[in-house]
């Protein structure tokens, strides 16, 4: 199904609209990022809709529900909550309830104690100094914290577009396709003040707006999510939990550098990363959000996702050229807060690595380096 502008803005609104909904029934998010997958939630996951089959609830993974709420359920994994050492974490909405080292043969009591019965069972939430914290917004981890890049990570699902554009996932990306000009993107961009967070935070809009400059036949987008430093793990975070927004950021990025092909390079040591931003983009491409003359325009990008294979050094633009062999040139990763001056969709992505891709021209695909002879 390969959308058009008027479709896409038809299908933002159902997805609004069943989100609006959707927020007043009784939702089960179980943490799925790493951290939390090597505790078990995807057996925790199992034995909650196991848990709802057994007394008749209808259990859903979408947006999509019926009208009989007592009878139903939403059931969906969300991205990494960031409290990874007390996971495996579930959340209970519409209360606001987490809760914290879960098991799976908890899932029963957190049905019929929690959802079904409006009750906080105090051996599951977080205490601290003799202090339970029922409420996720309470606990002194996350109360100082305004959340971004990883805004929708922990209460998204991470593999579920049609929540990522109910949340005003690629709206951004529709007005730099439509209604500004490449040089207008790269210049809101750099008036943002969005940063690489490397160690050199050089600002994302005068990359951008260099690439745009080049006088090249062909031009890549790379995205850095290598992420080499010891116990750093913002760029995986990133990619688990928010896939859409990483695409969204390079996509914005081609149309202002006149690219038409992107990769994102992932450390081969975060296959969830790497599987769902595969499944990002198979889902974005059958929407026609990504591919040939995206939304019925003349603008037309693909993006391709690269393994690493692990070296540190290859954290570094140029050593990850070299080792992808694929992609051009290219430098960090980097994201920050964007500021915005416009109450319309900015075209920078709030959560995002949209700051993260950053654009150099090339004329072809390098290649590789030449070997040195054996001793």
């Amino acid at each position: 199904m390969k959308l058009t502008r008027e479709e896409f803005a038809a299908m933002r609104r159902g997805a609004e609209h069943d989100l609006q909904m959707s927020a007043q029934m009784p939702s089960v998010l179980i943490c799925a990022g790493t951290g939390c997958i090597a505790g078990g939630a995807m057996h925790i996951y199992d034995n909650f809709r196991k848990e709802c089959e057994s007394r008749g609830l209808q259990v859903y993974v979408g947006l999509h529900h019926d009208n009989d709420e007592e009878k139903s359920l939403h059931v969906k994994m969300s991205g990494c909550h960031g409290f990874c050492e007390m996971g495996p974490l579930v959340h209970i909405e519409p209360m606001g309830i987490m809760y914290i080292h879960v098991k799976p043969e908890d899932c029963h009591e957190i049905i019929e104690r929690t959802v079904l019965g409006g009750e906080v069972i105090d051996r599951l939430t977080y205490h601290l100094d003799g202090v339970a914290y029922p409420r996720q917004e309470d606990i002194p981890f996350y109360k100082k914290q305004h959340r971004v890049v990883l805004e929708n990570c922990g209460t998204s699902d991470a593999e579920d577009i049609e929540e990522y554009i109910a949340k005003g996932g690629y709206a951004g990306f529709e007005r730099a396709l439509f209604e500004m000009t490449d040089e207008e993107v790269c210049q809101e961009i750099i008036t943002s003040g969005l940063r690489g967070r490397g160690g050199g935070g050089f600002p994302a809009g005068r990359k951008w707006d260099g690439a745009r400059r080049q006088k090249a036949e062909k031009k890549y987008i790379v995205c850095n999510g290598d992420e080499g430093d010891p116990g750093a793990f913002m760029d995986r975070s990133i990619m688990e939990g928010n896939p859409h927004s990483v695409l969204e950021g390079m996509m914005i990025a081609g149309r202002a550098a006149g690219s038409d092909e992107g990769y994102i390079y992932v450390r081969a040591e975060y296959p969830l990363a790497v599987a769902r931003l595969k499944t990002a983009i198979e889902k974005a491409e059958e929407l026609g959000l990504l591919g040939e003359h995206i939304l019925g325009s003349g603008f037309s990008f693909r993006i391709h996702v690269n393994r690493g294979a692990g070296a540190f050094v290859c954290g570094e633009g140029s050593a990850l050229t070299a080792s992808s062999r694929r992609a051009p040139s290219s430098t960090a990763c980097g994201r920050s807060r964007p500021s915005s001056t416009t109450s319309r969709p900015s075209p920078t992505p709030r959560s995002s690595c949209a700051a993260g891709p950053t654009g150099t021209a090339a004329s072809e695909r390098p290649r590789a380096p030449a070997r040195r002879p054996s001793p």
